[in-house]
């Protein structure tokens, strides 16, 4: 069981509040939470974070995620695990996929966290992104809009990679 995790999203559309309650079904225990609901103190009280958003247009994060953010930058992670999703199009934004998710790690990767769940990116097809880092994204990237028989099967096997490092 996964008590101690707080899975953390931003949808505008649906696609990432569809995703995270999935995801919160895969990590029997854990809690979801929307980004606009998120206080100091539930982030205090959690030592694992999953945090997910999509990215919009070319590279910006959701917005409620992107003030979420700025409450975030300001707490003391110190210690904490956090492993992040992300959703984007390939397709149609082939030069800034999933730049959201990228954008989040850059932001807290000084913070003192250890970073869980990196992805390979070979099974995509997209230029650049701001979340790969050597042939890894740094999180799991789901494509709702090109691949969306894909994400049950991704998430399960990014689940099985995760779960035994969120104690």
């Amino acid at each position: 069981m996964q008590k101690s995790t707080l899975i953390i999203f931003g949808s505008s559309l649906g696609n990432t509040r569809f995703v995270a309650e999935k995801l919160e079904l895969l990590l029997p225990g854990s809690q979801l939470m929307e980004a606009s609901a998120v206080s100091p103190e539930s982030i205090a009280k959690f030592p694992n974070l999953i945090l997910g958003t999509s990215t919009w247009g070319v590279g910006l994060l959701q917005d409620e995620f992107d003030t979420f953010m700025e409450l975030l930058q300001q707490q003391n992670l110190e210690g904490k695990t956090i492993a992040l999703f992300g959703l984007g199009d390939q397709q149609n934004y082939p030069d800034s996929f999933c730049d959201g998710m990228g954008k989040i790690h850059e932001l807290l990767q000084n913070k003192g966290v250890q970073f869980i769940g990196e992805w390979s990116a070979d099974e995509y097809d997209f230029t650049t992104s701001r979340a790969t880092k050597g042939n890894n994204l740094v999180g799991l990237a789901l494509d709702e809009d090109n691949e969306p028989d894909l994400t049950d099967y991704r998430l399960k096997n990014w689940v099985k990679l995760i779960a035994p490092l969120l104690q």
